[in-house]
């Protein structure tokens, strides 16, 4: 009954949370000067053609309408218009791109995987490099290793990330031509050529972030062995690998799963910049053209769809935490 209510609790959060993500972000796009009606009304565009425009893609309505047929529509679904020329959009309907007379969840859908592969391939590397070299770093404070680490973290979150794609096309595509720097393949179509053409992709990625977990991992590693647990567990005579392993970085192990959910569930959303410079087709790339062409409808859905995906990585982390502390769950 305890773990129920503190999932329960939290799953209630989510959904205020996401309502109160919905109301602003449709007040920031309903202000924005851009028309959509008046963008899909065609030339010429007679006043008597913008009402019909906006009546048939719901814009006619007040604001506070429009937001509640944008919440049911992703319960049970919308339909835009009347009659032969009405267009259906069934649950989950995020909304209805007339710039590209798309879903904006199929369109969502077609451009997901090539983020998810992205941004999953690269917290596997940057969790595994960043944890480890923080332990590494923190086992052997004030040594050559220690510096090495550290000095490679600084490097890395003082780079953009852009800055450090570049370099990379320019050295390993360019110069040395050891691996693609453009284009993605499905991982159902090769799995090696998704691998192979990821790969540069992940290691900048993972290279940015992995530099602030292994700072955020040597430090709380380096304050948990002045403990008095740890103390008492060397006295007992565990070996160092146990000492290190089952006891402190139990305990490290919070912060750097927080700032995990943090950074997964916002890459999850769109990794714009990487995608960018890689010319990747993910919801990066989406974004940019959704905003280029001022398709409102469609940020709108991209909008709400990334902060579900930070929100739900935010309970994922919530139920993680209250596996690793029981204590969280009170």
């Amino acid at each position: 009954m305890r773990a129920a209510r503190f999932v329960a609790g939290r799953l209630s959060g989510m959904l205020v949370v996401l309502l109160m993500i919905a109301l602003i972000s449709y007040l920031v796009f309903y202000l924005l000067p851009a028309d959509p009606a008046r963008l899909a009304c065609g030339r010429p565009c007679t006043p008597e053609n913008l009402a019909v425009a906006r009546d048939f893609m719901g814009f006619g309505e007040p604001w506070w309408r429009q937001l509640l047929d944008f919440l049911g529509g992703i319960v049970a679904g919308r339909t835009f218009g009347e009659g032969a020329a009405a267009i259906h959009c069934p649950a989950p309907c995020f909304g209805y791109s007339f710039q590209q007379n798309a879903q904006v969840i199929d369109l969502i859908g077609s451009h997901a995987p090539v983020t998810a592969s992205l941004a999953l391939g690269a917290a596997v590397l940057w969790l595994v490099l960043g944890v480890g070299t923080g332990v590494l770093a923190a086992t052997r404070p004030g040594t050559a290793v220690d510096r090495i680490v550290m000095a490679g973290a600084v490097a890395g979150v003082s780079a953009p990330t852009y800055l450090l794609g570049l370099l990379g096309i320019l050295v390993f595509g360019f110069t040395l031509d050891m691996v693609p720097v453009h284009g993605y393949v499905p991982l159902t179509e090769s799995p090696v050529d998704w691998a192979w053409h990821l790969i540069l992709p992940w290691l900048v990625l993972a290279y940015v972030h992995a530099a602030l977990y292994a700072r955020l991992t040597r430090g709380q590693m380096l304050e948990a062995f002045g403990e008095d647990y740890i103390r008492t567990a060397r006295a007992k005579g565990l070996t160092e690998r146990r000492v290190v392993g089952r006891h402190a970085l139990r305990n490290v192990l919070l912060p750097v799963v927080t700032l995990f959910g943090i950074d997964l569930g916002s890459l999850l959303g769109g990794a714009v910049i990487t995608e960018r410079v890689f010319g990747l087709p993910g919801i990066g790339a989406l974004i940019i053209g959704a905003v280029h062409e001022l398709d409102v409808p469609l940020l709108l859905g991209l909008t709400l769809f990334a902060a579900l995906l930070v929100v739900f990585c935010n309970f994922a982390v919530d139920v993680v935490y209250g596996l690793l502390d029981p204590r969280t769950r009170s």
